[in-house]
């Protein structure tokens, strides 16, 4: 279990299935992020892709410069929300979403060169009528160093075919004038090393367009919260970075700022057998942590009556736990416990509080989990938001 603050917590005092955040958690992670900051100079912002509890907002913002959102929803929740820097990135902007994006956001980072010169007089006329006092739009590119550290081809952006960043060959005889900075990110849930390495591929590669930028953002990816994580390494390799090449660095951390920070609580609905005992539960691989299927990962699970699961056959009682969907793939993985389960035990599984609440669907039907603030030191409890029929209807028609 590595969300150690959750060990004693009582599955039954929410609704099942909830999204349950320690707010302790966040902030011993936000206090990690705000010290590299601190440190070496760099920015870091909220990866709202991964984690967009907008209810902690406040929390976060009191560590973080600001926000990077996909598109004009995560950038407008950056902006009313959260505060500080907006920054931007798309694979690709429609005019409608640009148009709404372009009076939120700081800096907005493109992924070709078709799509900055379509916008370019746009940016250069909403910037040259900006007022005294308010900002301009910082325009990058984000580029692609065909350098890959990723071990899952859906996670590597920089795998063969990737559709994410433009590659050196494609700056040949390129105009840069109006962009001010480059975006990479090649990182998923990794340590300092592989960015070092990702660091000499683009100083290799992109070196003279390196001296031409004011910022240079180094995305996301970074387990910088993980205990495991050579904190110091990190500040000292943003300082080199950033006086060799006379750059304000940023930083795109998602799953750094809510790592081992939250739970799902579920409970076991029925038990039948076929080939091997079937637990089905009121959560969805598919609907809730659909990562168990994509990446895929196993989650941990803790009960406070079975206690911690453990892989097949190292326990007593075996068990696959699988969703109510009609999907035969809604299978979350083959468990073991001490002791047998039983129809309404609550399970709760680890570390769900990144990439889980962004990805939920209503597919069936099936309900959204509540979602719940807990803090761990004094054990107040928030429900904050429960999810129904409406929620489901109102994003269909």
């Amino acid at each position: 279990m590595q969300s150690e603050t959750f060990k004693d917590f009582d599955p039954t005092c929410v609704p099942s299935p909830c999204f349950v955040v320690d707010e302790v958690a966040i902030e011993r992670n936000l206090k990690v992020l705000h010290y590299v900051q601190e440190q070496s100079g760099a920015k870091v912002l909220a990866a709202l892709k991964a984690f967009s509890c907008w209810s902690l907002a406040p929390l976060i913002a009191r560590y973080l410069s600001g926000t990077c959102a996909s598109g004009y929803h995560e950038a407008r929740l950056g902006k009313e929300e959260f505060g500080g820097e907006v920054h931007v990135f798309s694979a690709a902007f429609s005019q409608s979403e640009f148009d709404n994006i372009a009076p939120l956001a700081n800096h907005i980072v493109f992924n070709s060169f078709s799509q900055w010169e379509k916008y370019q007089a746009q940016v250069i006329k909403q910037n040259s009528t900006q007022t005294i006092g308010s900002s301009t739009i910082q325009c990058g590119l984000r580029i692609n160093p065909q350098h890959s550290e990723g071990t899952t081809a859906m996670y590597d952006p920089c795998a063969a075919g990737s559709r994410l960043g433009i590659p050196i060959s494609e700056f040949a005889g390129k105009n840069l004038y109006g962009i001010t900075g480059l975006h990479f990110h090649t990182l998923c849930e990794q340590g300092l090393e592989p960015l070092r390495r990702t660091l000499a591929a683009i100083e290799e590669k992109f070196a003279d367009v390196l001296a031409q930028m004011q910022w240079v953002n180094f995305g996301g990816g970074h387990h910088i919260s993980h205990p495991d994580y050579d904190v110091e390494g990190l500040i000292r390799l943003i300082q080199d970075f950033a006086a060799k090449y006379s750059v304000q660095v940023y930083l795109e951390p998602g799953e750094a700022i809510a790592i081992h920070s939250g739970v799902l609580v579920s409970e076991v609905l029925d038990i039948s057998h076929t080939d091997r005992p079937q637990v089905i539960l009121d959560t969805s691989a598919t609907c809730h942590m659909p990562d168990t299927l994509e990446m895929p990962y196993r989650a941990d699970i803790i009960s406070p009556t079975k206690g911690e699961a453990g892989l097949p056959q190292a326990k007593p009682h075996n068990y696959r736990l699988g969703g109510m969907t009609c999907l035969a793939g809604d299978v979350i993985g083959d468990y073991s416990f001490d002791q047998p389960l039983q129809i309404g035990d609550r399970l709760m599984f680890d570390d769900m509080a990144h990439y889980t609440m962004v990805k939920t669907t209503t597919f069936n039907g099936v309900p959204l989990p509540a979602i719940a603030i807990w803090n761990s030191a004094t054990q107040q409890l928030r429900l904050v938001r429960e999810f129904g029929y409406e929620d489901f209807k109102g994003r269909l028609s």
